[in-house]
């Protein structure tokens, strides 16, 4: 698979340059110089990434932002502190709180209001965190493979963020995060391990992810609060999920009074890749009601 895709549009006027796209910007976002993905215009739509070695919000979300850039809204990605090529403070606590606190004052930078919020596991759990502080911002949430929940920590989960640097190992965590990572290809892997490499990355990784792993699915833990989120929300998962079993979702879903659910049977952690026309198609409608 490419590291990036091309879309067919009517409109050639709304064509996104991918590699532009793919470089990014940045702006000193609570003290902190953020890395970030903008473009299209129309309503705003703010893409959380998860939570994996190597990640960012590019290796997250290439497939997705020019197709909903192209397609009537402005799209923005930032690399959650800890993360991409966003600024590493010296001696900054990396924790839920504090990436929470990161997306919020991303959002109050740019005024976004009426703001639609899609997160993908960690920042599915981000986003949840984000509805309940400022809720008169949000429009609605999408949330794919998230925490948000206590459950048990899983093999998955261990392998992603137990994960040291070597090409085998990130061959592992692809495995743990796609039903089938024949799909992915090497592409993928490669780009992965080698932001995994580089320098302070995989040190600010082992900061924000170290034993006992299960404190930090805990801390992401809302579901007292879950019945206060009454923005829509779209609720979606891969039943083969590795990592977050499908029916955490299953309990999100049922404690959100304004939710509707959607399971993709053959598709594991990264419903945006393994079923990216699909995802895109679902996500789209949902958000243009």
């Amino acid at each position: 698979m490419a590291l990036y895709q091309e879309f067919e549009i009517k409109d050639e006027s709304k064509m996104i340059d991918l590699k532009k796209l793919e470089v990014g910007d940045y702006e000193v976002i609570g003290g902190i110089k953020t890395h970030f993905h903008r473009a299209g215009s129309g309503k705003p739509i703010v893409f959380l990434h998860g939570s994996g070695p190597g990640v960012s919000a590019w290796a997250n979300w290439r497939l997705t932002l020019p197709y909903f850039a192209e397609n009537g809204f402005e799209v923005f990605a930032p690399d959650i502190v800890g993360f991409g090529y966003t600024e590493r403070p010296k001696d900054f606590e990396y924790t839920h709180r504090n990436r929470v606190k990161h997306v919020i004052d991303f959002i109050k930078h740019f005024d976004l209001k009426e703001v639609n919020i899609v997160g993908n596991s960690m920042g599915g759990a981000i986003a949840l965190a984000v509805a309940l502080e400022i809720p008169e911002r949000i429009r609605k949430l999408v949330i794919m493979g998230s925490v948000g929940v206590k459950f048990p920590i899983t093999n998955g989960l261990v392998t992603v963020w137990g994960y040291k640097p070597s090409i085998e190992n990130m061959r592992k965590v692809i495995e743990a995060l796609s039903s089938n990572p024949s799909l992915v290809g090497e592409d993928l892997i490669r780009m992965r391990y080698e932001a995994s490499i580089q320098p302070g990355f995989q040190e600010t990784y082992e900061k924000m992810f170290y034993p006992p792993y299960q404190k930090h699915i805990d801390e992401m833990d809302v579901e007292d609060r879950l019945g206060e989120i009454k923005v829509p929300t779209l609720v979606i998962h891969g039943k083969l999920d590795k990592v977050i079993p499908y029916q955490i979702s299953v309990r999100i879903f049922e404690k959100l009074p304004n939710a509707e659910l959607h399971i993709f049977g053959d598709c594991g952690h990264w419903t945006q890749i393994e079923k990216r026309d699909e995802f895109n198609e679902l996500v789209k409608s949902f958000l243009s009601r």
